[in-house]
């Protein structure tokens, strides 16, 4: 079992960044793989970018590529998303989430833990 936590949300203006943080519980976090992911209103949950189990791996998807970056920390048990250049359509509830395996999936039904979300709010 793994509880996820999420932090760092908040309102932001175009262009500014922003550290998103996920905290989770229990002693086999490093050998989940982590990601995360978006819904904003109106539309279904999307792919942001996902990790493996030792940070050696990543994929992002194309709207993230180049202005976020994640990484993992499996001695915190916190996974990281720093997101720059904060666009308008950045704007959602992202979410942390967990795989029980080692290399990072793309696809929410592949994830098996879920944090609460955490509202990023990007101001024009």
């Amino acid at each position: 079992q793994v509880q996820l936590v999420e932090s760092g949300g908040g309102l932001v203006q175009a262009g500014g960044s922003l550290r998103l943080s996920c905290a989770a519980s229990g002693r086999t976090f490093s050998s989940y793989a982590m990601g995360w992911f978006r819904q904003a209103p109106g539309k279904e949950r999307e792919f942001v970018v996902g990790i493996d189990w030792r940070g050696s791996n990543t994929r992002y998807a194309d709207s993230a590529k180049g202005r976020f970056t994640i990484s993992r920390d499996n001695a915190k048990n916190t996974v990281y998303l720093q997101m720059n250049s904060l666009k308008p359509e950045d704007t959602a509830v992202y979410y942390c989430a967990a795989s029980a395996g080692t290399r990072y999936r793309t696809r929410s039904y592949e994830y098996d833990y879920w944090g609460q979300g955490t509202q990023v709010t990007v101001s024009s």
